[in-house]
């Protein structure tokens, strides 16, 4: 045996004894993690782009209640997962408030922003009635509202965000735009509510990083560029000198034609081209191939953003019930809240939560179809705290204060 498979044997006995002491003392308990799902039918694209899989987030969740478990059987707890896929708002409504019947008051939430909003007050609601959740705080979990006033000003203090803002996501373009000096933005937005949100987004981190956007353009047309792409986009990208096209179409309505159908000979990045990304497949460094291993063996397909967020959200439960062997939703909350909370996942530094407004620092890789550009935020980006609040609107810059329950 090596020296190195010799450390690693020592290594492995060291953290099972950990482990088997730590058992001794654990709560034997099964836990109840709930996750609901619903989202709108965002209706016909006009692009060839791969539609979202249905079960988005949904196999995340289970994901990461495989890997508590792997760590839970020695501590002799069990966690399972309660899953609603709901088919419209009402029955998802519904269905927080039968979790919150069962006793279960940690819930991972796959909806938009103004349902999670409905939803962290309608908990908030029961726990002051006391009648279904005992008094208890129920904890929610957003693992798919991207949007800044969610973290600004209408944060919930029984609201965690596991999946990155759309700050944080132009950010980390706009970081990276900044070190390449490619500061001249050619800028093409979308008509949806989404669109137009990730373009304000941008408009901010542009400023905040030193980008001039030197032409924006709306996208008005609702022509199938299958054919005419090569015709239409030529002309409608003409303008002053650029060095980046940046696309906001979250749809995907027109922003895959845009890559090499430019006017002028550039780059493409935003919701086309290069992306900002919570998660994709092409990341495999930091034992990140492990994860999308065990993704694509439960799945049957590559793990995305969302399935990331679901597994992030659920692997804080187990990670701090590991520490602190409490399991209701006030001591879990005070403690990923903490400086002592650490979430080890796979992106080459531990992940920790902003207790201003419970956002989950994480670094965001930059991605083409195919492959890593980079990771965010970009060396040279200084933060007197930690580098990861570069990245989305930081403690000044937020109304919110949700450290108290």
């Amino acid at each position: 045996m090596t020296i190195f498979g010799l450390r690693r044997t020592l290594a492995c006995l060291a953290m099972g004894a950990a482990l088997i002491v730590q058992s001794s003392q654990a709560l034997a308990v099964d836990i109840l993690i709930g996750y609901i799902q619903w989202q709108p039918d965002p209706g016909p694209v006009l692009s060839n782009v791969l539609p979202e899989p249905e079960d988005a987030g949904l196999r995340g969740a289970e994901l990461g209640i495989d890997d508590n478990n792997s760590t839970g059987r020695f501590l002799n707890q069990k966690y399972i997962l309660k899953a609603v896929v709901a088919a419209d708002e009402t029955v998802a409504m519904a269905a927080l408030e039968a979790l919150v019947a069962e006793g279960i008051d940690k819930i991972v939430l796959n909806v938009p922003a103004n349902t999670l909003q409905a939803m962290a007050d309608r908990a908030t609601e029961l726990q002051a009635m006391g009648t279904r959740s005992g008094g208890r705080q129920v904890l929610l979990f957003n693992a798919s509202a991207r949007e800044d006033h969610l973290r600004v000003r209408d944060c919930r203090p029984n609201v965690l965000h596991t999946h990155p803002s759309h700050a944080m996501l132009t950010d980390a373009l706009a970081q990276w735009a900044n070190s390449r000096r490619w500061t001249d933005v050619f800028l093409i937005t979308g008509a949806t509510e989404g669109d137009l949100a990730w373009a304000e987004s941008f408009r901010r981190a542009s400023k905040r990083f030193g980008l001039d956007i030197v032409e924006h353009k709306p996208w008005t047309f609702d022509a199938d560029l299958r054919r005419t792409a090569s015709k239409e986009l030529p002309l409608f990208t003409q303008g002053p000198d650029y060095d980046l096209v940046v696309v906001a179409d979250e749809r995907g309505d027109f922003g895959e034609y845009v890559p090499y159908n430019t006017w002028l000979p550039r780059p493409v990045a935003g919701t086309a081209g290069m992306t900002p990304v919570a998660w994709h497949r092409v990341v495999e460094s930091w034992g990140a191939a492990q994860l999308q291993n065990r993704f694509t063996e439960l799945a049957k397909r590559d793990m995305n953003s969302k399935d990331y967020a679901a597994w992030a959200a659920v692997r804080s439960v187990g990670t701090a019930l590991t520490q602190i062997q409490q399991a209701d939703a006030d001591s879990v909350r005070a403690f990923l809240l903490s400086d002592e909370f650490e979430l080890a996942a796979f992106k080459g530094r531990p992940l920790t939560y902003r207790n201003w407004n419970g956002q989950l620092r994480q670094p965001i890789p930059l991605v083409h179809p195919r492959g890593l550009v980079t990771q965010a935020p970009i060396e040279g980006f200084l933060h007197p705290k930690t580098e990861l609040d570069t990245l989305g609107y930081d403690e000044p810059e937020s109304q919110c204060r949700i450290q108290q329950p």
